[in-house]
């Protein structure tokens, strides 16, 4: 497993689809995840989503303490037979992602003790505080809450980013599958010229951009366009999936602009992410990938950077996935911490796994949220 730390690092998470998960599958992230598991045997959940690793005692245990929090739904072009809904145009993609930001406020409002929202440096640093004072290390902490909208399309036009922006939105990724802003996953193609015109206006939002789906081709025109801070929430590296038919994967020349750009790229604990070919629906096993896979993606960005400080863990747990899809290591999102003892047995130091945990996206937060 490799060697222990003296004190756990705090993890910053980048993608979680908190409230996808607690609309569709009635999710109760107050709740542990094994409780979840329980509650949902015999149901058609498992089989849809996977079994659960992700709830508040979990947060706890594990020490995340900050979570970008999704606002996606599916697009109709893109579902399949385990999607129970989806969007079939901007209208009801904005509807749908409007629904979330209320789930999201319910659960603040009721739960504010254990969840807080943030959109800002001292809304952030107020919830990292929390977690860090000396002598609180058994007691419990409010997991801060970021909105990251995945998949423009729920954005009608330009002028409504000064709306999104007032309800709290602070991250954009253009792309899921593609939209009519750009290319995306299985659906590849250039920046639009709506895109282009959206890029224009986030910036003067300084929105923060999630190249994350985008497909190559816009990831690269986007490095270049957009003046904005940039980042991958949830991605691995493409070189490392040699023979792997999807654009999901980030290509060395987009890490290198990111790394250029001081962006930030969290790696995905997702077994047909980290090996090709590997399917859960075909009979592959978790133990065909072991966490060590996904400690050399990690690797690789730190190689590509020259250092430690832009590689980062977005989970995406439970996104489509869960449990029977995540390396043996793993039985929920708490032993994320494993990570870090594997990075210091590979030969990184302390403080780069407390950087790659959570370091580097708390620095990432603090250059490019608004005070």
């Amino acid at each position: 497993m490799g060697r222990s730390f003296t004190t756990m690092p705090l993890i910053i998470d980048s993608h979680q689809d908190i409230a996808f998960n607690m609309l569709n599958y009635g999710r109760d992230y107050t709740r542990s995840a094994l409780e979840t598991r329980r509650l949902e045997i015999g149901t058609t959940i498992p089989d849809r989503n996977g079994d659960a690793t992700a709830g508040w005692p979990e947060y706890q245990r594990g020490k995340v303490a900050v979570v970008f929090a999704t606002l996606f739904v599916t697009p109709a072009k893109s579902r399949d037979a385990e999607d129970i809904v989806w969007y079939s145009d901007s209208e009801s993609a904005h509807r749908m992602y409007r629904a979330q930001v209320d789930v999201y406020r319910k659960l603040v409002d009721q739960h504010p003790d254990k969840f807080r929202f943030i959109a800002s440096t001292k809304e952030l640093d107020s919830v990292i505080e929390h977690w860090s004072k000396p002598g609180t290390e058994n007691e419990s902490h409010p997991v801060g809450l970021i909105y990251l909208m995945e998949g423009a399309d729920g954005i009608r036009s330009p002028r409504e980013l000064a709306e999104w922006w007032d309800l709290g939105l602070r991250m954009i990724g253009l792309a899921w599958a593609g939209t009519r802003y750009c290319g995306g996953t299985g659906d590849p193609g250039p920046l639009t010229d709506e895109g282009r015109k959206l890029l224009s206006a986030m910036a003067e939002y300084n929105f923060i951009l999630d190249l994350s789906h985008m497909d190559e081709a816009a990831a690269y025109e986007s490095l270049d366009r957009y003046e904005g801070p940039v980042m991958a929430t949830h991605a691995n590296c493409a070189a490392l999936m040699k023979g792997s038919e999807t654009n999901r994967h980030l290509p060395d020349r987009v890490i290198r602009g990111m790394i250029e750009r001081n962006g930030v790229i969290g790696v995905i604990p997702l077994n047909s992410f980290l090996k090709v070919g590997w399917n859960r629906k075909t009979g592959s096993r978790r133990e065909e990938v072991p966490l060590d896979v996904l400690i050399a993606h990690i690797d690789h960005i730190c190689q590509l950077a020259g250092s430690a400080n832009h590689a980062a863990i977005g989970s995406d747990l439970d996104g489509g996935f869960g449990l029977q899809s995540i390396p043996p290591e793993l039985d929920t999102i708490a032993d994320l911490q494993i990570i870090a003892s594997k990075l210091v047995t590979r030969g990184y130091t302390e403080t780069d796994a407390a950087n790659i945990l959570g370091g580097n996206w708390l620095r990432f937060l603090r250059e490019n949220l608004p005070a």
